[in-house]
């Protein structure tokens, strides 16, 4: 099947745009010809081990820049989830920055009784003491979430930034994600986790609505490293064009790895991906 015209690009970051501290080959000067060629792109992150603000910063340093509306995060996506259901006493298991995105200013005044549990990617945290406490919070074990005698006990729900398996980690190699430890806690609390981020469907769509008028005419793509994490599920569901590209937690075979739905379109790099798009 041959490529639709593009009107529109979502794009991962961390893999695909840049690892670790580094930007991917050519990957800044990519980004300038898409705007250059006046092709909207918003870049879709699951990155929740630092806030947003964070993360632009980092990315400024390596010559990437994100404009204001361009950026859209798992993180983002929790915070929303919780201010349309009032949830504003979360325990959260993630960094410090990220814990201050989602609560904001008043974040380090959260107390029991908590009424939901957050999971994001904060490798440092994922201790048996910090699961347990999420598991009681879930399961109404601690003390200040014990019901009181004939009162209904109303369900604590599990919010995931995302569910990754595994991610890249610093060293070039593969490591353990959130997933596994989101899996624990849906098994030992029996309860079934709400994901948030990529490649669920509703992310999907809310990045999506930000592009407006911006895209009639035209098909969009979605480009990651991840043929699971970023290609699957609401990227097949909203009908994305979508692109792997061989950086970043890539591995050999993935393009063809059972169970999972091909990428339409396989690449070296975004840059290459995007040298196609423009005919270079």
């Amino acid at each position: 099947m041959s490529r639709p015209p593009l009107r529109a690009l979502l794009v991962d970051l961390s893999g695909t745009i840049h690892i670790g501290g580094d930007p991917t080959p050519r990957a800044a000067q990519a980004i300038s010809r898409l705007r250059d060629a006046h092709i909207p792109v918003r870049f879709c992150s699951n990155t929740s081990n630092e806030s947003s603000r964070a993360l632009v910063d980092r990315l400024h340093g390596m010559d990437i820049i994100i404009r204001d509306g361009e950026l859209w995060t798992s993180l983002r996506a929790v915070t929303t989830e919780l201010k349309s259901r009032s949830l504003s006493r979360p325990y959260i298991i993630a960094s410090k920055s990220a814990k201050e995105e989602i609560l904001g200013a008043n974040g380090s005044n959260v107390r029991e009784p908590y009424d939901s549990v957050v999971v994001a990617y904060t490798p440092s945290q994922f201790d048996y003491p910090v699961l347990n406490t999420a598991f009681r919070v879930l399961t109404h074990e601690l003390p200040s979430q014990q019901p009181t005698p004939h009162t209904p006990v109303k369900p604590i729900p599990l919010l995931a930034t995302h569910a990754s398996r595994y991610v890249q980690d610093t060293d070039g190699h593969l490591s353990l994600g959130p997933g596994p430890f989101v899996a624990t806690l849906e098994y030992g609390a029996g309860i079934k986790a709400q994901v948030l981020g990529k490649p669920q469907k509703a992310f999907y769509d809310l990045v999506l609505g930000s592009l407006g008028t911006e895209t009639s005419g035209g098909a969009i793509a979605m480009v990651g490293d991840d043929v699971q994490g970023d290609l699957t599920g609401g990227a097949i569901e909203c009908g994305l064009w979508r692109v792997l590209v061989r950086t970043g937690k890539y591995r050999p075979g993935d393009e063809t790895r059972p169970g999972i739905q091909p990428p339409d379109e396989v690449f070296e790099s975004f840059a290459d991906f995007v040298d196609s798009l423009l005919h270079v």
